[in-house]
């Protein structure tokens, strides 16, 4: 668990460089949804493949600060309580970071349903409780609407992860050298 946490140079890099291609991801390749403020945003995608890369930390600073950003640059300052949602989210993508072994060259079902479940869960802890309990305590806006706002954003970042995610994840474990693959002549 002690290396979960542990911040090396390469993750440093991976914060800046994935915190900018979320940001642009997050501005310019999304779906509006029916909902109110909420789009299927591909940007999840590429944030659960950089947390599953780097770590819980690497995951949620890519996706707070290139939220914040993002909101920043788009409406003129953030709305802190769906950054904070997806910097959670992050953290939680995170976790799988030490239960793949896509870093060794494999990627397979087993991986996949692990990586998943643990990008559901994040995406449920964000959307289905931070994001809508936060838009309430901070902005005071009203319950039906928040609610309804996350689950929708819920069910379409779990998607976007999922797929986006599971697919990044795949084609990075095919470019790695397999475990044992190299043998002596």
């Amino acid at each position: 668990m002690k290396d979960l946490f542990k911040i090396k140079t390469r993750t440093i890099v991976a914060i800046g460089i994935g915190a900018a291609l979320f940001m642009l991801l997050f501005m310019y390749v999304k779906i509006p949804s029916p909902v109110p403020e909420t789009s299927f945003q591909t940007a999840y995608g590429l944030g659960a493949f950089m947390a599953a890369l780097f770590g819980p930390i690497a995951g949620a600073l890519i996706q707070f600060v290139g939220h914040a950003l993002s909101d920043a640059v788009q409406y003129g300052s953030p709305w802190w309580s769906w950054v904070i949602a997806s910097g959670v989210a992050g953290f939680v993508f995170g976790f799988a970071f030490k239960r793949t072994r896509v870093d060794e060259g494999t990627f397979k079902l087993k991986d996949i349903l692990t990586f998943n479940i643990i990008q559901v869960i994040g995406n449920a802890i964000a959307w289905v409780v931070v994001a809508p309990v936060l838009d309430i305590l901070i902005y005071q806006e009203p319950t039906n609407l928040v609610f309804t706002q996350g689950v929708t954003a819920f069910w379409m970042n779990a998607v976007s992860a999922g797929v986006f995610g599971t697919l990044l994840l795949i084609a990075y474990a095919a470019t790695r050298t397999k475990q044992g693959s190299l043998k002596k002549a």
